[in-house]
């Protein structure tokens, strides 16, 4: 057995006879990627204290790593499938790790927010790279089950990754989040080696060297334009206003999405062909892709929030109470794999995407009196929705495109679902954060805290509660001055000084947690309405009848008449 895999997928006479082993490795490097994402939820709040950021510094050190990555997936899909879908892989695990261990050691909001950004770009070599190597390793009879296994795998990072967090969290510092990611991206990167094969895209001219077709170099650029303006837009919008920043990236958004489109429809050879969003089957699944993971990625940034500063879990806590959602996904996945085949795509995809839209209005029922056991259901049928629809979805997406363009194909998937998350927690979380602080400010209307601490209070939850916590200090403070008083009248006034500070501290509290658990309900409501509709949508789109095959190009017919000639 050779220690490194050298042998070419394409030119192997029979299924790769360890696709499975391979499938491993690539789900293992989705798995990091994913996890980065959510492991930082539960760290942020330790990130923010230890290093002063404010709210556009935590806001940035979490989307530092989803711009470069919505952005360059695309064009990195394609320079993989021209080049090296593994060498894709190896090269973004290398950058993701050295991203990994630059965070590990920032010491500033700038270079937390550039190391993020390091990853990012690592991601967008790595995730293209997994799908468009599982489709290329496994025969099209296998493929859907490995798909299966791929978005279950993503599932779970979802859930494993507040759980890992908090773990580390208990005994070391925020910046051990970033570097657990340095061992795992080594182990990948080694067995990447040794059990996946090396693939590329065959040559859509006949006698021409694959490494000799030009990619659409210009299409890519306009793609990263218009992909990396829009999500900059999406981002810089909800949470900072519609400034000049925002304004400035949503036309520039436009125009690079215009002339990359038209760019496309004249190339020949183009870098996406964007005729296949004319296709129903492709478009539908493209946008239940981006309509779940706007929903599972807002629902989550708000449920780990209430369950954290409202319940009261630490982060280890709050990553153990996600898990009934990773399980959940698995049993999804398990379903559609042998649903699918039997009553077709559209209705195991509009079933799930029912289940999501069931779980979050089952979220509007969330109030101050809400336990754990109320947010249960939601999660349990959230993750059985994922299960059920993401893999058709996934699978239709990339049977969608030629073998030359497989990197293409797992490209495109994920910058649905990147745009998606994207939205759904810039919409969903500037949601939540002006309906928390109407609220907050309706509940404590005639009270008697100062308008500055209101201010600060409705800046966010954790603020809200910090600020409570500020008036309860200062009721034990006035309670420990009464208690070395040596003159009773002043004694009494200090004592019913702190009386009132800590009345007042636990009724603040009361409507910080309220406030929020209302504004939870109320997102909850919106992202229902939003995802609904998209349901709608999705099964008007979606035919009845399956695609046979996939869509031939020209350029592969001819490809495929010169080699049998």
């Amino acid at each position: 057995m050779r220690l490194v895999m050298t042998e070419p997928v394409e030119k192997m006479e029979r299924p790769y006879a360890r696709r499975w082993w391979a499938l491993l490795v690539l789900c293992l490097s989705l798995l990091i990627i994913v996890m980065a994402n959510t492991a930082l939820t539960v760290a942020a709040p330790d990130m923010t204290k230890d290093l002063g950021l404010s709210g556009a510094d935590l806001q940035w050190v979490i989307d530092g790593y989803t711009v470069p990555y919505a952005a360059l997936m695309l064009l990195l899909g394609a320079i993989g499938d021209k080049y090296s879908r593994r060498g894709a892989l190896v090269l973004g695990l290398l950058v993701f790790g050295g991203g990994a261990v630059f965070g590990y050691l920032a010491d500033s909001a700038a270079t937390v927010i550039a190391a993020r950004a390091v990853m990012g770009v690592g991601a967008a070599l790595i995730m293209p790279a997994t799908l468009s190597l599982l489709a290329a390793t496994f025969p099209r009879a296998e493929r859907a089950k490995a798909i299966t296994l791929w978005t279950a795998t993503a599932g779970l990072a979802i859930a494993a990754g507040p759980v890992v967090a908090g773990a580390l969290l208990r005994d070391h510092g925020w910046s051990s989040t970033f570097l657990i990611n340095v061992p795992v991206a080594a182990v990948a990167l080694a067995a990447a080696f040794v059990l996946v094969p090396p693939s590329r895209s065959p040559s859509l001219r006949p006698g021409v060297p694959p490494h000799h077709d030009r990619i659409d170099y210009v299409g890519g650029l306009l793609s990263v334009i218009w992909t990396g303006s829009l999500v900059y837009m999406i981002i810089e919008g909800p949470h900072f206003g519609w400034g000049v920043k925002a304004v400035t990236a949503a036309v520039v958004a436009g125009i690079g999405l215009v002339a990359f489109v038209a760019r496309e429809l004249r190339h020949p050879r183009p870098i996406l062909d964007v005729r296949r969003f004319t296709t129903r089957r492709f478009a539908a699944s493209n946008l239940a892709v981006a309509l779940f993971f706007l929903a599972v990625f807002g629902a989550f940034y708000y449920l780990t929030q209430h369950l954290q500063f409202v319940l009261g879990y630490d982060a280890l806590e709050t990553g153990v109470r996600m898990l009934p959602l990773a399980g959940a996904v698995f049993a999804g996945s398990a379903l559609t794999g042998w649903l699918t085949p039997r009553v077709g795509m559209k209705w195991t995809v509009t079933a799930g995407m029912v289940g999501g839209t069931t779980a979050l209005a089952l979220l509007t029922r969330v109030d101050a009196a809400s336990t754990y056991a109320d947010f249960l259901a939601p999660l349990i049928i959230l993750g059985l929705a994922i299960g059920l629809a993401l893999s058709p979805c996934t699978d239709a997406i990339m049977g969608a495109f030629p073998e030359s363009e497989l990197g293409v194909g797992g490209a495109v998937n994920d910058t649905s679902l990147e745009l998606g998350g994207s939205l759904g927690i810039a919409l969903l979380g500037s949601l939540l954060a002006t309906s928390y602080g109407n609220h907050l400010g309706d509940t404590t209307a005639g009270s008697k805290l100062p308008a500055n601490a209101l201010d600060t209070a409705q800046d966010s939850v954790g603020a809200g509660y910090a600020v409570a916590q500020g008036i309860g200090d200062k009721a034990h403070a006035l309670a420990a001055q009464a208690a070395q008083a040596t003159d009773p009248r002043q004694a009494a006034q200090l004592r019913q000084q702190a009386a009132e500070l800590a009345s007042g501290a636990r009724q603040t509290a009361d409507a910080v947690g309220s406030s929020f658990s209302a504004a939870v309900a109320h997102t909850s409501l919106v992202g229902a309405v939003i995802l609904g509709i998209g349901t709608v949508l999705v099964a008007v789109l979606l035919p009845r009848r399956e695609a046979a095959a996939p869509e031939v190009t020209t350029e592969e017919k001819e490809l495929a008449h010169s080699s049998a000639g």
